[in-house]
Protein backbone atom coordinates (compact mmCIF):
# COMPACT_ATOMS: atom_id res chain seq x y z
CA UNK A 1 0.00 0.00 0.00
CA UNK A 2 2.76 2.30 0.55
CA UNK A 3 4.31 1.36 -2.73
CA UNK A 4 1.03 2.61 -4.65
CA UNK A 5 0.91 6.29 -2.20
CA UNK A 6 4.73 7.11 -2.83
CA UNK A 7 4.11 6.20 -6.65
CA UNK A 8 0.80 8.36 -6.93
CA UNK A 9 2.88 11.47 -4.88
CA UNK A 10 5.43 11.06 -7.54
CA UNK A 11 3.33 11.30 -10.53
CA UNK A 12 4.83 7.82 -12.10
CA UNK A 13 1.29 6.04 -11.20
CA UNK A 14 -2.05 6.07 -12.04
CA UNK A 15 -4.64 7.56 -9.28
CA UNK A 16 -6.83 5.25 -9.96
CA UNK A 17 -4.69 2.04 -9.64
CA UNK A 18 -4.47 2.72 -5.46
CA UNK A 19 -8.45 2.91 -5.80
CA UNK A 20 -8.47 -0.36 -7.53
CA UNK A 21 -6.05 -2.23 -5.45
CA UNK A 22 -7.61 -1.38 -2.31
CA UNK A 23 -10.93 -2.64 -3.79
CA UNK A 24 -9.50 -5.69 -4.71
CA UNK A 25 -7.98 -6.01 -1.37
CA UNK A 26 -11.27 -5.53 0.28
CA UNK A 27 -13.50 -7.72 -1.76
CA UNK A 28 -10.71 -10.38 -1.29
CA UNK A 29 -11.34 -9.78 2.85
CA UNK A 30 -15.04 -9.63 2.57
CA UNK A 31 -16.25 -12.06 5.72
CA UNK A 32 -19.59 -12.65 7.65
CA UNK A 33 -20.07 -9.21 9.73
CA UNK A 34 -20.40 -9.76 13.72
CA UNK A 35 -21.17 -6.18 14.48
CA UNK A 36 -23.50 -5.46 11.63
CA UNK A 37 -27.21 -7.52 11.24
CA UNK A 38 -30.01 -6.75 9.12
CA UNK A 39 -33.39 -6.39 10.90
CA UNK A 40 -35.10 -9.51 10.11
CA UNK A 41 -38.71 -8.71 8.62
CA UNK A 42 -39.28 -11.05 6.43
CA UNK A 43 -40.79 -14.99 8.11
CA UNK A 44 -40.05 -16.44 4.22
CA UNK A 45 -37.39 -16.60 1.70
CA UNK A 46 -35.90 -13.76 0.90
CA UNK A 47 -35.65 -13.53 -3.28
CA UNK A 48 -34.33 -10.49 -4.39
CA UNK A 49 -32.25 -7.60 -3.02
CA UNK A 50 -31.32 -3.87 -4.59
CA UNK A 51 -29.66 -0.93 -3.36
CA UNK A 52 -30.62 2.26 -5.21
CA UNK A 53 -26.94 3.65 -7.17
CA UNK A 54 -28.03 7.08 -6.27
CA UNK A 55 -26.42 6.83 -2.33
CA UNK A 56 -26.08 3.61 -2.29
CA UNK A 57 -27.56 3.87 1.09
CA UNK A 58 -31.00 2.26 0.69
CA UNK A 59 -32.20 -1.46 0.08
CA UNK A 60 -35.11 -3.37 -0.76
CA UNK A 61 -36.00 -7.12 -0.03
CA UNK A 62 -39.13 -9.03 -1.56
CA UNK A 63 -39.97 -12.31 0.08
CA UNK A 64 -42.12 -15.16 -1.07
CA UNK A 65 -44.77 -13.86 0.86
CA UNK A 66 -45.36 -11.16 -1.16
CA UNK A 67 -43.58 -8.65 1.25
CA UNK A 68 -41.19 -6.13 0.25
CA UNK A 69 -38.97 -4.28 2.69
CA UNK A 70 -37.13 -0.80 2.46
CA UNK A 71 -33.71 -0.85 4.72
CA UNK A 72 -31.38 2.13 5.54
CA UNK A 73 -27.67 0.44 5.20
CA UNK A 74 -26.06 3.34 7.36
CA UNK A 75 -25.06 3.65 10.66
CA UNK A 76 -26.31 6.29 12.33
CA UNK A 77 -25.81 4.98 15.91
CA UNK A 78 -22.18 5.49 15.20
CA UNK A 79 -21.66 2.58 16.93
CA UNK A 80 -19.48 -0.27 16.05
CA UNK A 81 -22.09 -2.93 16.40
CA UNK A 82 -25.95 -1.89 14.58
CA UNK A 83 -28.40 -2.93 13.03
CA UNK A 84 -29.78 -2.04 9.57
CA UNK A 85 -33.30 -0.74 10.37
CA UNK A 86 -36.39 -1.44 7.91
CA UNK A 87 -37.38 2.09 7.46
CA UNK A 88 -40.55 0.49 5.99
CA UNK A 89 -42.55 -2.51 4.26
CA UNK A 90 -45.52 -3.62 2.52
CA UNK A 91 -46.69 -5.86 4.68
CA UNK A 92 -49.27 -8.86 3.81
CA UNK A 93 -51.57 -6.27 5.95
CA UNK A 94 -50.95 -3.36 3.20
CA UNK A 95 -54.01 -3.40 0.68
CA UNK A 96 -51.81 -3.06 -2.43
CA UNK A 97 -49.64 -5.84 -1.41
CA UNK A 98 -48.74 -8.85 -3.79
CA UNK A 99 -50.46 -11.36 -3.36
CA UNK A 100 -47.99 -14.28 -4.06
CA UNK A 101 -44.06 -14.32 -4.35
CA UNK A 102 -42.07 -11.05 -4.94
CA UNK A 103 -38.98 -12.41 -7.77
CA UNK A 104 -37.66 -9.29 -8.47
CA UNK A 105 -37.35 -5.43 -6.94
CA UNK A 106 -35.71 -2.57 -8.51
CA UNK A 107 -35.13 1.08 -7.60
CA UNK A 108 -35.65 3.88 -10.04
CA UNK A 109 -32.37 4.19 -11.61
CA UNK A 110 -32.06 7.93 -11.01
CA UNK A 111 -33.87 8.34 -8.08
CA UNK A 112 -35.26 7.18 -4.89
CA UNK A 113 -38.41 8.63 -5.25
CA UNK A 114 -39.48 5.19 -6.96
CA UNK A 115 -39.33 1.59 -6.97
CA UNK A 116 -40.90 -1.56 -9.00
CA UNK A 117 -41.65 -5.16 -8.07
CA UNK A 118 -42.98 -7.38 -9.76
CA UNK A 119 -44.63 -11.10 -9.20
CA UNK A 120 -46.13 -14.52 -9.15
CA UNK A 121 -49.35 -13.00 -8.88
CA UNK A 122 -48.82 -11.70 -12.42
CA UNK A 123 -48.27 -7.76 -11.81
CA UNK A 124 -45.62 -5.33 -12.19
CA UNK A 125 -46.18 -2.68 -9.82
CA UNK A 126 -44.29 1.03 -10.34
CA UNK A 127 -44.34 2.19 -6.13
CA UNK A 128 -43.71 5.48 -5.04
CA UNK A 129 -41.72 5.17 -2.25
CA UNK A 130 -42.62 8.48 -0.19
CA UNK A 131 -46.38 7.09 0.47
CA UNK A 132 -45.79 3.10 -0.39
CA UNK A 133 -48.67 3.46 -2.60
CA UNK A 134 -48.58 2.19 -6.20
CA UNK A 135 -47.96 4.71 -9.31
CA UNK A 136 -49.33 2.10 -11.55
CA UNK A 137 -50.01 -1.47 -12.49
CA UNK A 138 -49.27 -3.91 -14.87
CA UNK A 139 -51.10 -7.04 -15.30
CA UNK A 140 -49.94 -10.12 -17.42
CA UNK A 141 -51.45 -13.26 -18.73
CA UNK A 142 -48.44 -15.14 -16.97
CA UNK A 143 -46.02 -15.57 -14.01
CA UNK A 144 -43.58 -12.58 -13.68
CA UNK A 145 -40.04 -14.19 -13.50
CA UNK A 146 -38.08 -10.82 -13.57
CA UNK A 147 -38.12 -6.91 -14.76
CA UNK A 148 -34.97 -4.27 -15.18
CA UNK A 149 -35.20 -0.81 -15.78
CA UNK A 150 -32.08 0.12 -18.09
CA UNK A 151 -29.33 1.91 -15.51
CA UNK A 152 -28.56 3.74 -18.22
CA UNK A 153 -31.60 4.88 -20.98
CA UNK A 154 -31.94 8.80 -21.43
CA UNK A 155 -34.26 8.45 -24.29
CA UNK A 156 -36.39 5.76 -23.37
CA UNK A 157 -38.28 4.15 -19.83
CA UNK A 158 -39.06 0.87 -20.86
CA UNK A 159 -39.39 -1.99 -18.46
CA UNK A 160 -38.78 -5.42 -19.63
CA UNK A 161 -40.53 -7.98 -18.34
CA UNK A 162 -39.82 -11.84 -18.30
CA UNK A 163 -42.87 -14.08 -17.92
CA UNK A 164 -44.45 -17.68 -18.23
CA UNK A 165 -45.07 -16.32 -22.22
CA UNK A 166 -42.06 -17.07 -24.00
CA UNK A 167 -42.72 -13.36 -25.99
CA UNK A 168 -40.66 -10.45 -24.15
CA UNK A 169 -42.81 -7.86 -22.55
CA UNK A 170 -41.58 -3.92 -22.62
CA UNK A 171 -44.00 -1.81 -20.36
CA UNK A 172 -43.14 2.07 -21.06
CA UNK A 173 -43.00 4.27 -18.03
CA UNK A 174 -44.29 6.90 -19.39
CA UNK A 175 -47.59 6.10 -21.24
CA UNK A 176 -48.25 3.30 -18.66
CA UNK A 177 -49.06 0.78 -21.49
CA UNK A 178 -47.16 -2.37 -22.89
CA UNK A 179 -45.33 -0.52 -25.93
CA UNK A 180 -44.44 -3.80 -27.40
CA UNK A 181 -43.29 -7.68 -27.16
CA UNK A 182 -40.13 -9.15 -28.68
CA UNK A 183 -40.85 -12.81 -29.95
CA UNK A 184 -38.13 -15.17 -30.61
CA UNK A 185 -38.22 -17.37 -27.17
CA UNK A 186 -39.73 -20.91 -27.21
CA UNK A 187 -40.64 -21.05 -23.73
CA UNK A 188 -40.89 -18.91 -20.43
CA UNK A 189 -38.37 -15.82 -19.95
CA UNK A 190 -36.46 -16.30 -16.89
CA UNK A 191 -34.17 -13.49 -16.54
CA UNK A 192 -34.00 -10.15 -18.30
CA UNK A 193 -30.91 -7.38 -18.46
CA UNK A 194 -30.62 -4.23 -19.96
CA UNK A 195 -27.13 -3.16 -21.27
CA UNK A 196 -25.18 -1.27 -18.81
CA UNK A 197 -23.18 0.04 -22.36
CA UNK A 198 -25.90 0.74 -24.84
CA UNK A 199 -29.17 1.96 -23.65
CA UNK A 200 -31.29 0.02 -26.31
CA UNK A 201 -29.55 -3.40 -26.18
CA UNK A 202 -31.26 -6.00 -24.21
CA UNK A 203 -30.17 -9.78 -22.81
CA UNK A 204 -32.96 -12.10 -22.16
CA UNK A 205 -32.66 -15.53 -21.03
CA UNK A 206 -35.40 -18.52 -21.60
CA UNK A 207 -36.01 -22.01 -20.38
CA UNK A 208 -35.27 -22.92 -24.35
CA UNK A 209 -31.55 -23.24 -23.17
CA UNK A 210 -31.01 -19.89 -25.29
CA UNK A 211 -29.87 -16.33 -24.54
CA UNK A 212 -30.89 -13.37 -26.98
CA UNK A 213 -29.69 -10.20 -27.24
CA UNK A 214 -32.11 -6.93 -28.82
CA UNK A 215 -32.12 -4.02 -29.95
CA UNK A 216 -35.59 -2.75 -29.35
CA UNK A 217 -34.92 0.24 -31.90
CA UNK A 218 -35.31 -2.18 -34.94
CA UNK A 219 -38.43 -4.06 -36.30
CA UNK A 220 -37.13 -7.44 -36.28
CA UNK A 221 -35.40 -7.22 -32.56
CA UNK A 222 -32.67 -9.74 -31.96
CA UNK A 223 -29.47 -9.04 -33.11
CA UNK A 224 -28.37 -12.56 -32.45
CA UNK A 225 -28.61 -15.72 -30.34
CA UNK A 226 -25.46 -17.04 -28.50
CA UNK A 227 -24.02 -20.30 -29.22
CA UNK A 228 -21.97 -21.94 -26.88
CA UNK A 229 -20.08 -23.46 -29.15
CA UNK A 230 -19.42 -20.38 -31.56
CA UNK A 231 -21.29 -21.80 -34.52
CA UNK A 232 -19.06 -24.89 -34.98
CA UNK A 233 -21.37 -27.37 -36.67
CA UNK A 234 -19.33 -30.16 -35.85
CA UNK A 235 -20.02 -29.79 -32.26
CA UNK A 236 -23.40 -28.90 -31.91
CA UNK A 237 -26.35 -31.43 -32.48
CA UNK A 238 -29.03 -30.05 -33.90
CA UNK A 239 -31.06 -29.82 -30.44
CA UNK A 240 -27.96 -27.80 -29.29
CA UNK A 241 -27.25 -25.77 -32.31
CA UNK A 242 -27.75 -21.92 -31.40
CA UNK A 243 -28.38 -22.58 -27.43
CA UNK A 244 -26.82 -20.48 -25.01
CA UNK A 245 -26.51 -23.53 -22.34
CA UNK A 246 -27.48 -27.28 -21.90
CA UNK A 247 -30.45 -26.83 -19.65
CA UNK A 248 -32.74 -23.38 -18.64
CA UNK A 249 -31.10 -20.22 -18.42
CA UNK A 250 -31.78 -18.49 -15.32
CA UNK A 251 -29.22 -15.79 -14.68
CA UNK A 252 -28.07 -12.99 -16.57
CA UNK A 253 -25.55 -10.18 -15.37
CA UNK A 254 -23.33 -7.88 -17.36
CA UNK A 255 -20.16 -6.71 -16.20
CA UNK A 256 -20.29 -2.89 -15.09
CA UNK A 257 -18.57 -1.73 -18.28
CA UNK A 258 -21.27 -3.65 -20.35
CA UNK A 259 -18.36 -5.66 -22.61
CA UNK A 260 -19.07 -9.24 -21.67
CA UNK A 261 -22.47 -10.68 -20.26
CA UNK A 262 -22.16 -13.96 -17.73
CA UNK A 263 -25.18 -16.82 -17.79
CA UNK A 264 -26.17 -19.47 -15.85
CA UNK A 265 -27.72 -22.51 -16.78
CA UNK A 266 -29.13 -25.30 -14.88
CA UNK A 267 -26.93 -27.21 -17.01
CA UNK A 268 -24.49 -26.26 -13.64
CA UNK A 269 -22.58 -24.30 -15.89
CA UNK A 270 -21.50 -20.13 -16.27
CA UNK A 271 -20.91 -18.92 -19.34
CA UNK A 272 -18.77 -15.54 -19.91
CA UNK A 273 -19.53 -14.32 -23.11
CA UNK A 274 -18.37 -11.14 -25.15
CA UNK A 275 -21.45 -9.15 -25.65
CA UNK A 276 -20.63 -7.05 -28.89
CA UNK A 277 -19.43 -10.27 -31.01
CA UNK A 278 -22.12 -12.68 -29.10
CA UNK A 279 -18.43 -15.27 -28.92
CA UNK A 280 -18.64 -17.81 -25.54
CA UNK A 281 -15.06 -16.91 -24.31
CA UNK A 282 -14.60 -20.00 -22.84
CA UNK A 283 -13.61 -19.49 -19.84
CA UNK A 284 -13.91 -22.27 -17.69
CA UNK A 285 -15.47 -22.05 -14.06
CA UNK A 286 -15.93 -25.89 -13.35
CA UNK A 287 -19.45 -26.98 -11.73
CA UNK A 288 -21.48 -24.08 -10.24
CA UNK A 289 -23.94 -25.51 -8.82
CA UNK A 290 -27.68 -24.69 -10.10
CA UNK A 291 -30.89 -26.15 -8.53
CA UNK A 292 -32.98 -22.94 -9.02
CA UNK A 293 -36.46 -23.43 -10.84
CA UNK A 294 -36.74 -20.01 -11.38
CA UNK A 295 -34.50 -17.15 -11.83
CA UNK A 296 -30.68 -16.85 -10.20
CA UNK A 297 -30.06 -13.17 -8.82
CA UNK A 298 -26.01 -13.39 -9.12
CA UNK A 299 -24.02 -10.18 -9.52
CA UNK A 300 -20.63 -8.99 -10.09
CA UNK A 301 -17.80 -6.73 -8.02
CA UNK A 302 -17.19 -2.72 -9.46
CA UNK A 303 -13.54 -1.23 -9.51
CA UNK A 304 -11.79 -3.96 -8.75
CA UNK A 305 -8.62 -5.46 -10.74
CA UNK A 306 -9.76 -8.74 -11.18
CA UNK A 307 -13.58 -8.12 -11.26
CA UNK A 308 -15.37 -10.86 -9.19
CA UNK A 309 -18.89 -12.67 -9.61
CA UNK A 310 -20.86 -13.48 -6.67
CA UNK A 311 -23.04 -16.50 -7.00
CA UNK A 312 -25.40 -18.46 -5.02
CA UNK A 313 -24.33 -21.97 -4.78
CA UNK A 314 -26.39 -23.84 -2.32
CA UNK A 315 -26.58 -22.67 1.19
CA UNK A 316 -23.17 -20.73 0.25
CA UNK A 317 -21.88 -18.28 -2.04
CA UNK A 318 -19.07 -19.11 -4.50
CA UNK A 319 -17.03 -15.95 -5.30
CA UNK A 320 -14.88 -16.07 -8.66
CA UNK A 321 -12.67 -14.68 -10.60
CA UNK A 322 -14.77 -13.50 -13.98
CA UNK A 323 -11.84 -13.70 -16.68
CA UNK A 324 -9.94 -16.58 -15.14
CA UNK A 325 -12.68 -18.67 -13.87
CA UNK A 326 -10.86 -19.05 -11.21
CA UNK A 327 -12.70 -19.85 -7.47
CA UNK A 328 -11.43 -17.90 -4.96
CA UNK A 329 -13.61 -18.54 -1.71
CA UNK A 330 -17.01 -19.85 -0.43
CA UNK A 331 -18.96 -17.37 1.85
CA UNK A 332 -20.63 -19.27 4.22
CA UNK A 333 -23.48 -18.22 7.06
CA UNK A 334 -26.86 -19.03 5.91
CA UNK A 335 -28.94 -21.71 6.76
CA UNK A 336 -30.77 -22.74 3.58
CA UNK A 337 -30.31 -22.32 0.23
CA UNK A 338 -29.61 -19.09 -1.19
CA UNK A 339 -31.43 -17.05 -3.78
CA UNK A 340 -30.17 -13.45 -4.53
CA UNK A 341 -27.06 -11.25 -3.33
CA UNK A 342 -26.39 -7.55 -4.31
CA UNK A 343 -22.68 -5.58 -4.27
CA UNK A 344 -22.04 -2.35 -2.94
CA UNK A 345 -19.85 -0.55 -5.30
CA UNK A 346 -19.01 2.35 -2.88
CA UNK A 347 -17.81 0.36 0.42
CA UNK A 348 -17.34 -3.42 -1.24
CA UNK A 349 -19.58 -4.71 0.83
CA UNK A 350 -22.14 -7.73 -0.24
CA UNK A 351 -25.30 -8.54 0.54
CA UNK A 352 -27.57 -12.18 0.58
CA UNK A 353 -31.06 -13.25 0.98
CA UNK A 354 -31.81 -16.69 1.42
CA UNK A 355 -34.69 -19.39 1.94
CA UNK A 356 -33.36 -19.21 5.95
CA UNK A 357 -35.42 -15.77 5.87
CA UNK A 358 -32.14 -13.64 7.00
CA UNK A 359 -30.53 -10.94 5.07
CA UNK A 360 -26.49 -11.13 5.60
CA UNK A 361 -24.14 -8.31 5.50
CA UNK A 362 -20.18 -9.83 4.46
CA UNK A 363 -18.09 -6.62 4.94
CA UNK A 364 -14.35 -6.41 3.98
CA UNK A 365 -12.22 -7.44 7.15
CA UNK A 366 -9.93 -4.58 8.85
CA UNK A 367 -6.33 -4.58 8.62
CA UNK A 368 -4.96 -5.95 11.45
CA UNK A 369 -2.36 -3.05 13.31
CA UNK A 370 0.77 -4.07 12.78
CA UNK A 371 2.61 -3.68 16.46
CA UNK A 372 5.78 -1.37 16.38
CA UNK A 373 8.15 -4.32 18.01
CA UNK A 374 7.52 -6.46 15.56
CA UNK A 375 8.92 -5.93 11.87
CA UNK A 376 6.89 -6.71 8.86
CA UNK A 377 9.14 -9.07 7.71
CA UNK A 378 8.57 -11.53 10.24
CA UNK A 379 4.91 -11.87 9.34
CA UNK A 380 3.38 -14.52 8.03
CA UNK A 381 2.73 -13.93 4.43
CA UNK A 382 0.23 -16.52 3.49
CA UNK A 383 -2.69 -14.51 3.56
CA UNK A 384 -1.50 -12.23 1.49
CA UNK A 385 -2.28 -12.28 -2.49
CA UNK A 386 0.91 -11.96 -4.43
CA UNK A 387 -0.61 -9.41 -6.77
CA UNK A 388 -0.76 -7.21 -4.09
CA UNK A 389 2.43 -7.33 -2.16
CA UNK A 390 3.79 -4.29 -1.12
CA UNK A 391 7.12 -4.29 -3.99
CA UNK A 392 8.42 -0.89 -2.87
CA UNK A 393 11.37 -0.14 -0.96
CA UNK A 394 13.46 2.98 -0.21
CA UNK A 395 17.13 3.56 -1.15
CA UNK A 396 18.27 2.87 2.70
CA UNK A 397 16.51 -0.71 2.14
CA UNK A 398 18.41 -1.47 -0.88
CA UNK A 399 21.93 -0.08 0.12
Amino acid sequence: MLGFISARQAGLDDPGRLRRAEATRRVLSLELNKDRDVERIHRSGVNTLDIEPVEGRYMLSGGSDGVIVLYDLENLSRKPSYTCKALCSVGRSHPDVHRFSVETVQWYPHDTGMFTSSSFDKTLKIWDTNTLQPADVFHFEGTVYSHHMSPVATKHCLIAVGTKSPKVQLCDLKSGSCSHILQGHRQEVLAVSWSPRHEYVLATASADNRVKLWDVRRASGCLRTLDQHNEEKSKATSEAAGTAHNGRVNGLCYTNDGLHLLTIGTDDRMRLWNSSTGENTLVNYGKVCNESRKGLKFTVSCGCSPEFAFVPYGSTIAVYTVFTGELITMLRGHYSTVDCCVFQPNFQELYSGSKDCNILAWIPALREPVPDDVSEKSLPQQHLNPAYEDAWSSSDDEG
